[in-house]
């Protein structure tokens, strides 16, 4: 049995430009709402922004780096499977937000308070 290193983990692709690659946070499906109620996949809600965690990006890409978790549009998506995995393919103007630990006390941050 051979041991799996660091090399076989990684995506067989570059990202080109403004491009960033992403995975789905949840399957979609049902869900629970925060009280606990399910909701079914069927149920009409309105438009759902989804979280997704990025797995690679472009040169040119400046906001975001692997790791991160980002808010996006779940209809302005282009699917791509690599090695059997789902990914969504978009460029970085169309994400919305990100969550990262890395903003929190950084030089860097902001420091802007809402």
């Amino acid at each position: 049995m051979s041991e799996k290193t660091h090399d076989d983990d990684k995506l067989p692709i570059r990202m080109l430009h403004d491009r960033v690659l992403v995975r789905n946070d949840t399957t979609e499906g049902e869900r629970r709402s925060g009280g606990g109620i399910l909701i079914p996949a069927t149920a009409a809600v309105g438009r759902r922004l989804a979280w997704a965690e990025v797995v690679a990006v472009g040169q040119n890409v400046r906001t975001v780096e692997p790791g991160d978790r980002v808010l996006y549009d779940p209809e302005d998506r282009a699917e791509v499977e690599v090695r059997g995995v789902a990914y969504v393919l978009m460029r970085e103007r169309d994400l919305h937000a990100v969550a990262a630990d890395r903003f929190e006390g950084s030089v860097d941050s902001t420091g802007l308070y809402l």
